[in-house]
């Protein structure tokens, strides 16, 4: 059985807005989805996460604390993914993407993310609530 590791970053602005990107293989119907990837050996889940945003938005981030762990399976690959609250630390929003995967880059608010197509719809109750959360004034430092 194969084992698939990977990690996503949940960031926001102060308008409330996440961090999402548009994304799919040319054959493929493209989705949204929040900036994500699989690890590299010999790297950390935060640095993965790290990487793979830089790759997919052209944002340098910070890392922050572990929102949720998803777990599922595709085929006879066990999938993990750990979801990371990050916040942007600087660069500016640029495709960087070696797989050509990535086709654009937005920040969603609420009300736009209930429209957009996701990659991963099981994803939507969460990203709501962390929206939502992040409204209320949550700190997640």
């Amino acid at each position: 059985m194969d084992k698939w590791r990977g990690a996503a970053a949940v960031c926001m602005n102060d308008k409330n807005e996440l961090l999402m990107v548009l994304q799919g293989k040319p054959e493929e119907k493209k989705t949204w989805t929040v900036p994500s990837g699989g690890i590299f050996e010999g790297e950390s889940l935060e640095q993965c996460c790290e990487r793979e945003t830089f790759e997919e938005t052209g944002y340098l981030i910070r890392v922050g604390e572990r929102l949720q762990t998803k777990r599922g399976r595709i085929g006879k690959t066990d999938i993990r993914v750990d979801y990371f609250f990050c916040w942007v630390t600087g660069a500016a929003m640029q495709i960087h993407d070696p797989d050509h995967l990535i086709h654009e880059i937005r920040w969603v608010s609420k009300e736009e993310l209930t429209k957009l197509q996701l990659s991963f719809p099981e994803d939507q109750p969460f990203l709501n609530q962390m929206l939502i959360k992040q409204k209320e004034g949550v700190d997640r430092t």
